[in-house]
């Protein structure tokens, strides 16, 4: 692989990664501590066990990300999804924050050439990217899950973290006026700015 295109590869990774997590931990701020720990039904999972379970993968998948299978034999996945009475909010907060440093650590340490090498998941072959794909669409997923969740419980009283409905030419010219980020972790900062600036200029 080309080792310009690699290296932006990895920067744009790492970028999305941080954007990703700032979006989840904006929908955080926003609920109380029993919106955090509640479910939409027996089948659902609530915010809490999507923080548990994403903080076990990511412990699992990049801890020696290079060099053992990325589903370590002391993980216990169906554990992660269980959240027991004595579980705290701060607890869970300090998963978060151990997982993405696994994340962060593993991805900051990596050179142009080691995208081609080859790790397992599951017994099963990766390129490193490919790996790296996998675990940010994972993320992705999840993080939209917490969104929706946050949104759903405070309704009216949420604040938006994209673009506000019915606003999308006013956010455009939002941005042609600003200039716009070419930063991927920026990306969802925008919206907030622009929501924001709104805000403002509508209490003068």
């Amino acid at each position: 692989m080309d080792e310009t295109l690699a290296k932006h590869y990895l920067e744009d990774s790492i970028e999305n990664f941080r954007g990703y997590k700032k979006l989840a931990e904006r929908a955080f701020e926003q609920v109380s501590d029993e919106e955090f720990f509640r479910a939409l039904d027996e089948e659902s999972n609530s915010i809490a066990v999507i923080i548990k379970h994403m903080a076990g993968n990511m412990l699992s998948r990049w801890t020696d990300f290079l060099t053992t299978d990325g589903e370590k034999p002391d993980r216990n996945r169906d554990m992660e999804f269980v959240i027991t009475p004595a579980t705290t909010r701060a607890e869970m907060m300090q998963r978060w924050e151990t997982g993405w440093r696994a994340v962060f650590d593993a991805i900051e340490s990596l050179q142009p050439e080691d995208l081609m090498k080859t790790v397992l998941i599951r017994g099963k072959e990766h390129t490193a990217l490919k790996a790296i794909n996998r675990q940010t669409t994972h993320y992705a997923y999840h993080i939209g899950q917490i969104v929706f969740l946050a949104k759903h419980f405070k309704s009216s009283e949420w604040k938006s973290l994209s673009i506000p409905r019915n606003k999308s030419a006013e956010f455009n010219a939002y941005l042609s006026e600003k200039g716009g980020s070419t930063s991927t972790e920026k990306r969802f900062d925008e919206p907030l700015d622009f929501v924001q600036e709104t805000e403002m200029k509508d209490r003068k």
